[in-house]
């Protein structure tokens, strides 16, 4: 049979989803089915508008072999399962002569437990909070959610977390859940035949294309046993995000509260020797995590590592004593056991990890007002784990609105664990090179006529302390100018908290703070009020998408570097930097110009979106630097004139306050 032409695919699709076929979507489906067919890697630019889902989904479909599609966000996660794919496979079906099928796959945590539902959690992991669903009338807001919950279960038909709307706090979602070392298993639970999780595996082995998230590719790539299904190609999109999540999920923490948990959950199941020395450990570490003060271990403490080896040898004895007592016989027993023994691992791995030691780790403790010190140990970079285990084996492709940082994509490239590009594979020694190609397919968009780039460059220059009044005012002076309409990007919670509560004493506009409600009421509100303005941090630099009049001032207090103190940036700028490197570009640059770029594209939606991304730091104008940053943000049209900005944000408002009328 003749395979239908690309061309021929894409309109269907993008006629399905309502949209506008444009020139970047169709390079973009091109380059995608070249990379899928010849089994090679591609890094894909498509800026906001340009429909890359679509660019991506329709030769993903007509590939016939199996693909998993990783994104970072629920919400795209969501248009894709929920949206993008009914209709495109829909489309897609006369042409192709068969019906693709998808599915979603995540992390069992994500899924409702049938057995922790109806058997309860184990007893000292619960409190008891299950003997709530006897009460007539719950009354404590975690009453009402694990009573929803129950009711949930017998509604749902994924039992995913997502789909449970309004949502529950993550204590009551911890009640109903388990992670992949809790579960007793789809053979040994008495409801293994109706399990969410299992449900939805069955579905990815079906499924020619399998969306998931980050974190599971990350688990995918780390653990020994996979949970995907196997496939040919792997399309990232989000791809900005990939480094960071991976990095999370290599991380690993030990604090005095989750010590004494594993303490709880182990003790009653296993020998007096192996109990007694695991609470002897376990005091030990908490009294030395009492005297911790936050920053970078250079090196392991004597004392630490005393208190780690006496953990891990404890931790040890506990997992032997459990396997030797361990009675299969009794289900209710082996769901107890296996919680035990999850928490027991954990903490043995981490403390094993520490000890063992490695020039590839970064080691740092952290102080929290609420939780206490905490101790974490994290890859010093995840770029050799991503080209071994993410680009050996099949063909990649990763999409964004923001992957060329400066000029070129190499930057992006490397800490993915790609060469240059275009490092020629015959050079000596080189012969495992990955050939890989970049390709920016621009944006429908007119920046240059639809916004511009203001930067004040009479501002004081920020300094560690947020008290910056001359930036209070200017930001006060530009909310009144464009009538509201603006959303804040700060670099702090503490800097859009201060900005908040200086601004509602002098403005009428209503405004809103993040962590002041749900972040996607707090959306929905200033999208709904176009004399709103919506303050936060890292979610909004990301996560809104408010085209039309309701978003025309988009505000970044200062450039987005990372803190001074971070343990892991800054080691991973050293790092760079005694191999020859210029660790603050390649490090703190590259992290504040992914940020920056991504906050202004929240600016423009939509084709007739216009309007200002005014960024309150001189340095984006003044410093050597600064050139760096302004050319990974979208071609907006550039001053420092705050007259200009001024009547143009005016002359925006009135624009828009005609048009609504």
């Amino acid at each position: 049979m003749t395979k239908p032409a690309l061309s021929d695919l894409l309109h269907a699709a993008v006629t399905a989803v309502g949209g506008v076929e444009r020139p970047g979507q169709v390079t973009m489906a091109e380059a995608v089915e070249s990379a899928v067919d010849d089994g090679s890697h591609l890094l894909v630019q498509a800026g906001t508008g340009t429909g890359k889902s679509l660019g991506y989904l329709v030769p993903a479909l007509a590939h016939g072999e199996r693909v998993v599609v990783a994104t970072a966000t629920i919400a795209l996660q969501r248009q894709l399962v929920q949206r993008d794919l009914p209709r495109t496979v829909e489309a897609l079906h006369p042409l192709l002569r068969r019906e693709p099928q998808y599915a979603m796959l995540k992390g069992r945590s994500n899924y409702l437990c049938l057995h922790r539902l109806h058997e309860g959690a184990p007893e000292d992991e619960g409190d008891g909070l299950f003997d709530q669903f006897e009460a007539a009338a719950p009354t404590s807001k975690l009453g009402k959610d694990l009573l929803r919950l129950r009711d949930w279960s017998d509604e749902t038909e994924t039992g995913d977390r997502d789909d449970l709307t309004p949502g529950v706090s993550d204590r009551a979602w911890s009640q109903i859940s388990v992670t992949s070392r809790e579960c007793l298993g789809a053979q040994r639970c008495a409801y293994g035949a109706e399990c969410f999780a299992e449900a939805a595996r069955e579905r990815a082995k079906l499924a020619d294309v399998v969306v998931t998230n980050h974190a599971l590719l990350a688990i995918d790539a780390l653990e020994s046993a996979p949970v995907l299904p196997p496939h040919e190609v792997l399309i990232v999109d989000e791809a900005h995000e990939l480094v960071s999540r991976v990095t999370g999920v290599a991380t690993g923490e030990l604090t005095p509260g989750r010590v004494n948990r594993a303490v709880k959950l182990a003790s009653k199941l296993v020998n007096e020797k192996a109990a007694d020395a695991l609470l002897s450990a376990s005091e030990g570490f908490e009294r030395l995590m009492e005297l911790a003060l936050p920053g970078r271990l250079e090196e392991v403490p004597e004392d630490l590592t005393y208190a780690l080896m006496a953990l891990r040898d404890a931790c040890r004895l506990v997992l032997t004593s459990l396997g030797e007592t361990r009675d299969r016989s009794v289900q209710d027993e082996d769901a107890v056991r296996k919680l035990a023994r999850a928490s027991i691992e954990n903490v043995h791995e981490v403390a094993e990890r520490i000890v063992e030691g490695s020039e590839y780790d970064v080691l740092w403790y952290e102080r929290h007002d609420r939780f206490g010190a905490s101790l974490r140990v994290a890859p010093l970079n995840v770029s050799g784990l991503l080209r071994e285990k993410l680009f050996n084996e099949r063909s990649v492709v990763l999409t964004s609105a923001t992957l060329r940082i400066g000029r070129d994509f190499n930057g992006v490239a490397a800490s993915l664990g790609l060469p240059p590009e275009g490092t020629p594979s015959t050079e000596e020694g080189a012969e495992d090179v990955l050939q890989w190609k970049g390709l920016d397919v621009g944006s429908p968009f007119d920046y240059r006529k639809q916004g511009i780039l203001y930067v004040a460059k009479h501002l004081s220059q920020p300094g560690r302390d947020s008290g910056r009044e001359d930036m209070l005012d200017e930001l006060a002076e530009l909310i009144e100018a464009a009538g509201g309409r603006t959303l804040g990007l700060f670099s702090s919670m503490r800097g859009a908290q201060a900005a908040a509560e200086s601004l509602r004493g002098r403005l009428d506009h209503p405004i809103l703070l993040q962590g002041e409600e749900t972040l996607g009421e707090l959306i929905r509100r200033f999208a709904d009020d176009a004399r709103t303005c919506l303050f936060g941090t890292l979610s909004l630099w990301q996560g809104v998408d408010v085209p039309g009049v309701n978003c025309q001032l988009v505000v970044m207090d200062r450039i987005p570097f990372p803190r001074p103190d971070d343990p892991l940036m800054s080691a991973r700028q050293r790092d760079v930097e005694q191999r020859g490197g210029n660790g603050f570009m390649a490090v703190a640059a590259t992290h504040a110009a992914l940020l920056m770029a991504q906050g202004a594209g929240r600016l423009i939606r939509a084709t007739g979106d216009r309007g200002v991304v005014a960024v309150l730091d001189p340095r984006l104008a003044n410093a050597r630097y600064g050139s760096f940053l302004r050319s990974t943000m979208p071609d907006l049209w550039y001053t420092t004139d705050r007259n200009v900005v001024r009547k143009s944000l005016a002359a925006i408002d009135a624009a828009a306050m005609t048009d609504t009328e």
